[in-house]
């Protein structure tokens, strides 16, 4: 009887101590809300179970069920099972709590930590102007993993942003973390026609239901610095929500440019670039592994020695919100989803470039890529420290004259070189040498790889940007030049 009732206490107080929970639980989250007076979608918190039950009894995936299961000779029963692991392989489980108090807390201590934050927006009421039912989809390019945190926290006193992010980050703990945010798992390079419609019916589903997201049309990070083409895919899942008529006016596109004055993986992903040239064989697991420990250790090291410096400018800026209405109107409507899939695919993909070149025109210039593309527009690898001030004053009159973002555009050339000077210095980059500075041999691809990040911006300069890749580092006789030829773009 004793023991009876001792079970049955336990149960009890288990029971009232998850109920206190929640009931605390939700008052954190209100809190939270409250503090950060951003927009959380009631559909963000519908259980997992449900929607993906909707799914499941979606007529569209039904159809390619049957389809996938005909050609492929496979049971209709095991195919259900496959659409069911995709399902719970893609949809989160949004906390507000997670995200509000744990995510927000901890990716502003990393990244203060790492950077000097800059959030700043075109036209600082355009987005304030929204409608209140609008469904936004924020597009950006993509320079680092970093973008996830920076870009959310960017946008948490906005919206909870919502990511479709690739297998990457597939793995304990990052899976827990990204769905505890809210974030939806996609295959880039899985062609399977059942896992697309799967994921292009997910996509919908959030879409009509307002869940702000955030989509890289780029589909991966960028290797060699470049703003590469965008990727149609997810924007035409995007688009197909506008099959209903009163749903098209509230779709709105957000274009963002995001850039660094230093990529925490920068090296790994030229290494990557070389790889896929054929210029050197792939790292093994052990080896990328051991550089990862070494770049913890050396940083732990600088904290703990106080010789911490941070990696310069981290900056965000967030465009003008683009109205698909119009769009729509432009396409005939109904008349679009008429069209076959090519053909309809061509018009999207004109959309796309035209946000993929409204997202260049917001990428940041931060003071190491400024650097990096006066530097990269000389032949040789020696540059006087007068030459270059001038050099980078011209690109910086050039940069104001076609509108770029330059951040602290109002201080001296000076200034802003010694900032990247700083970051040069510290990762070996270029070295003082007498009344100048030398293109250390090793740091010639990371300064391509930052100055094409802004080369597109520079106008008459970007031609000499583009063509210092082909030269080579040191003359014939490897002897260093003494002093570089300097080109004379501007007419």
């Amino acid at each position: 009887m004793w023991m009876i009732l001792g079970i049955a206490g336990l149960l009890m107080a288990g029971v009232l101590a998850r109920l206190l929970w929640k009931r605390a639980a939700n008052r954190m989250a209100t809190r939270a809300l409250h503090r950060f007076g951003a927009r959380v979608h009631r559909f963000k918190l519908t259980a997992k179970s449900e929607i993906a039950a909707s799914l499941m009894a979606d007529p569209v995936i039904a159809e390619a069920v049957e389809t996938h299961s005909r050609e492929n000779g496979i049971a209709p029963a095991d195919v259900w099972r496959r659409v069911g692991t995709y399902i719970d392989e893609m949809v989160p489980f949004f906390s507000i709590l997670a995200y509000y108090r744990i995510g927000y807390n901890v990716s502003r201590a990393v990244l203060n930590l790492f950077y000097k934050v800059t959030v700043d927006q075109a036209r600082p009421s355009s987005v304030a102007v929204l409608p209140r039912d609008a469904v936004v989809i924020y597009l950006m390019n993509h320079r680092s993993n970093a973008d996830y945190v920076l870009v959310g926290y960017a946008l948490s006193g906005q919206v909870a942003i919502s990511y479709a992010v690739g297998e990457w980050a597939r793995a304990f703990p990052l899976e827990y973390v990204f769905k505890t945010f809210g974030s939806y798992f996609i295959r880039r390079r899985f062609r399977e026609a059942l896992y697309h419609s799967v994921l292009e019916r997910y996509v919908q589903l959030i879409t009509r239901n307002g869940v702000t997201q955030g989509i890289f049309p780029e589909g991966g990070l960028t290797r060699d610095g470049r703003l590469q083409p965008g990727k149609i895919g997810l924007l035409d899942y995007v688009l197909g929500a506008g099959r209903d008529p009163d749903f098209r006016r509230r779709l709105y596109l957000v274009p963002v440019g995001i850039n660094y004055d230093r990529v925490l993986e920068d090296r790994s992903l030229l290494q990557e670039l070389e790889v896929r040239d054929g210029k050197r064989a792939r790292p093994s697991r052990l080896s990328q592994a051991a550089g990862v420990a070494r770049f913890a250790v050396w940083n732990a090291t600088r904290l703990v020695t106080q010789r911490w410096r941070r990696y310069g400018r981290a900056a965000v800026i967030i465009g003008d919100p683009v109205s698909l209405e119009p769009w729509f109107a432009e396409q005939g409507g109904d008349a679009l989803f008429a069209l076959s899939r090519h053909d309809r695919l061509a018009r999207v993909g004109s959309l796309c470039d035209s946000a993929m070149r409204r997202i260049g025109a917001l990428v940041p210039v931060t003071p190491v890529p400024l650097a990096c593309a006066a530097l990269q527009s000389f032949d040789g690898d020696f540059v006087s420290r007068k030459v270059l001030l001038e050099r980078m004053s011209d690109m910086r009159t050039v940069l104001l004259a076609l509108d770029a973002q330059v951040l602290k555009a109002e201080g001296s050339i000076e200034e802003t070189f010694e900032r990247a000077y700083v970051m040069l210095r510290m990762r070996r980059v270029i070295s003082l040498v007498g009344d100048g500075f030398l293109v250390l041999p090793r740091g010639r691809p990371l300064i391509s790889y930052y100055a094409n990040s802004v080369a597109h911006l520079l106008g008459p300069f970007e031609e000499g940007i583009r063509s210092r890749d082909a030269l080579p580092a040191m003359s014939a006789t490897g002897a260093l030049p003494v002093r570089a030829r300097q080109r004379t773009p501007l007419a």
